[in-house]
């Protein structure tokens, strides 16, 4: 699904929220997207750590696990988005432009 944008490129893939941690520190992502169930570390807490660590990175949860409870707990541990993998991709899509758009800084003439 991220093949078929051209303007992004997939740094890198983890397999566990303790790799995805260790590998997001060395390799200072745009954005990060992550699942909730994940071996080692749960995305929530890996989620609660990256938050930490990377203030400024967005978050976006894609998981089968989208029900409010775990959203809740998603957005306290510093998600920006959930998305539920039964949505169509280009809802994914669609909220990670948002977020590059909502994360670049104003111009001099936004701010007139």
């Amino acid at each position: 699904m991220f093949v078929k944008q051209p303007e992004w490129t997939i740094c890198g893939e983890a397999e566990n929220g303790s790799d995805g941690i260790d590998k997001a520190q060395k390799l200072h992502p745009d954005l990060i997207v992550i699942d909730l169930v994940m071996p080692v570390m749960n995305g929530i807490d890996a989620s609660r750590v990256l938050t930490r660590l990377m203030p400024a990175v967005p978050i976006v949860m894609y998981t089968t696990f989208a029900d409010p409870l775990i959203r809740n707990a998603a957005l306290a541990a510093g998600v920006h988005d959930l998305i539920d993998k039964s949505e169509k991709a280009t809802t994914l899509i669609d909220t990670i432009r948002h977020l590059f758009v909502a994360e670049l800084p104003s111009t001099s003439a936004d701010a007139a």
